[in-house]
């Protein structure tokens, strides 16, 4: 099948796009209210974009509580979802007001972090802190699509996740987002390697 992306008419039951960018990893991005209250959300549409300096984004519709805690605050943490923290990370992206602390909601352990306010997940193997750089807005059909940019200022790795000096990612069991309701977790026995052509 083919059909125009921008009038959208597919046919199909839901929109097959995300199903076709996928998998995508996600972004639990956590951040702090300038009244203090904490604030923890999963984002799909999360990545990094940068090395040396590091830089990672996410994006969300609207102007939510994550967005606007990070550009009024210039900080935010992503901390890694896994297949153990599922239910947890769900829980978090509950549609509350903003002066609910999701990490409570969602029964989790907010630990401090080293160079920015907000804490990580303390139950995640792995967490990005993050100064807020920029936002760019994309508009269309009258709504407002974020992506929020930040720079990678400290990386906090569980040492138990480390293995003969390199990450064992497949031991983390993190979740990805596809399509729909759809999910998938990275473990050691899906996991390939491949050498580069000019790698020799």
């Amino acid at each position: 099948m083919f059909y125009d992306a921008i009038k959208n008419e597919h046919g199909l039951r839901y929109d097959p796009l995300k199903a076709l960018v996928a998998p995508r990893p996600i972004g639990w991005i956590s951040t702090v209210s300038r009244t203090g209250v904490l604030n923890l959300s999963p984002y799909s549409f999360f990545n990094a974009v940068s090395e040396k300096p590091a830089h990672v984004m996410f994006s969300s519709s609207g102007n939510k509580d994550s967005r606007r805690n990070a550009e009024e605050t210039g900080e935010f943490v992503c901390s890694v979802a896994t297949f153990g923290l599922k239910d947890k990370m769900n829980i978090s992206s509950s549609a509350v007001a903003p002066d609910v602390d999701e990490f409570a909601l969602s029964g989790l352990t907010p630990a401090p972090s080293r160079f920015v306010k907000p804490p990580r997940v303390a139950e995640s193997p792995a967490a990005l802190e993050c100064k807020y750089v920029q936002t760019v807005e994309l508009k269309s059909d009258g709504k407002v699509h974020a992506v929020v940019f930040g720079l990678v200022v400290g990386i906090y790795i569980d040492d138990t996740k480390i293995k003969d000096g390199i990450v064992d990612t497949g031991a983390m069991h993190m979740i990805a987002r596809l399509g729909y309701r759809d999910y998938a977790q990275v473990s050691a026995e899906n996991i390939f390697t491949m050498d580069r052509p000019s790698d020799g």
